[in-house]
């Protein structure tokens, strides 16, 4: 007989996107095909989605990619990551206009604007970016009679920015193995307190659910305590008492970028998360904690942009990457911090 167990590889943006199974083959077990072997072993797995991670090569037998054709073994370790689509008694196609910066078949970019929760979830199950794309695909010729819209990783609530979308299982599977990989090129622009010393480095800190609060997340000196989260930053423009930075990010953890500007002490500008939404910087007088209230009501979120995403396309192999600019409030935000800090100066 059998076992099976979930593994999670993943970063926490993209595990509860996919289905990950470990399943190690019974001695007794008789050679058939991996796809039947696996039918019968994993709810909901079809010959499809299985011959798609296939190819895609997120499922792996004995650590190595093997064919559709491949007849399991005993004692065979097989590992297999399967997109999870968006259950149907949940997603409510909605019409809500999305910002779609390329599409074609297998795939769309979408620039995300704050405010927007990426998923349906507990107390939001309508208006997310799931809900818009389930109306815009389903308005679309469809693939082998079905499209699903699916993510292979997300952005916070009030993060701006770029997100790729696949529209087929196959696109998911092949850009959720680039996630997995660590190969997917993200920038994000941040605005941050204070100037970060040297002005470009690597914040190399394992992070996991806080023991305090589970809704926010922590660093963590103890790496069998949380999972390993590695960021990196370059100062753009220094601000005086705030920073524009750049972060890109090696691995895909919640709140990442967050979570490690907090913690080597400049926490992201209006993050009420993580200690941001306060003077951090600065002599706390009148005239300037008026100007810092003022930047406030213009970003009234946390500072952070998904900039740039760049990856190889699913079926013509070929790297892609796509750039966007900063939204409205972010680039009056900075425009205001770059005035002060030039009278600064004068």
């Amino acid at each position: 007989m059998s076992t099976s167990e979930d593994i999670a590889d993943f970063g926490e943006d993209e595990i509860e996107l996919f289905e990950h199974h470990r399943i190690e083959v019974d001695k007794g077990q008789s050679m058939i095909r991996i796809d039947k072997f696996l039918m019968d072993r994993i709810p909901n797995a079809t010959r499809n989605k299985l011959q798609n991670a296939i190819h895609a090569e997120t499922l792996k037998v004995n650590g190595h990619a093997v064919k559709p054709s491949y007849k399991v073994k005993p004692h065979d370790v097989i590992v297999v990551s399967l997109p999870h689509p968006p259950r149907e008694d949940v997603v409510v196609p909605e019409n809500i206009p999305l910002n779609i910066i390329y599409e074609d078949e297998e795939l769309l970019i979408v620039n995300k604007p704050a405010g927007m929760v990426v998923h349906p979830a507990h107390g939001n199950w309508t208006g997310t970016l799931v809900n818009a794309l389930s109306y815009h695909l389903n308005h679309l010729p469809s693939t082998n009679g079905e499209i699903r819209p699916g993510l292979v990783h997300r952005i916070d609530k009030d993060t701006s920015g770029l997100l790729v979308i696949g529209k087929t299982e196959y696109a998911m599977s092949f850009l959720g193995k680039q996630f997995f990989d660590h190969s997917i090129e993200r920038t994000y622009y941040a605005l941050a307190w204070g100037i970060p010393n040297p002005e470009q480095g690597t914040v190399n800190a394992p992070i996991a659910r806080s023991q305090r609060d589970r809704k926010i997340m922590a660093v963590y000196d103890d790496e069998e305590q949380a999972k390993r989260a590695v960021t990196h930053y370059k100062v753009l423009k220094d601000l005086q008492y705030v920073s524009l930075i750049q972060c890109n990010l090696e691995t895909g953890r919640t709140h990442q970028i967050r979570v490690h500007m907090k913690h080597i002490g400049h926490p992201l500008f209006n993050d009420a998360t993580y200690g941001g939404d306060r003077v951090v910087k600065g002599t706390v007088f009148s005239k300037y904690k008026q100007f810092v209230d003022n930047c406030f009501e213009i970003i009234p979120r946390q500072a952070l942009h998904a900039k740039s995403i760049g990856f190889i396309h699913p079926t013509t192999k070929k790297f892609m990457q796509f750039d966007s600019e900063l939204p409205e409030d972010f680039q009056k935000a900075l425009e205001k911090w770059e005035g002060y800090a030039n009278s600064s100066k004068s």
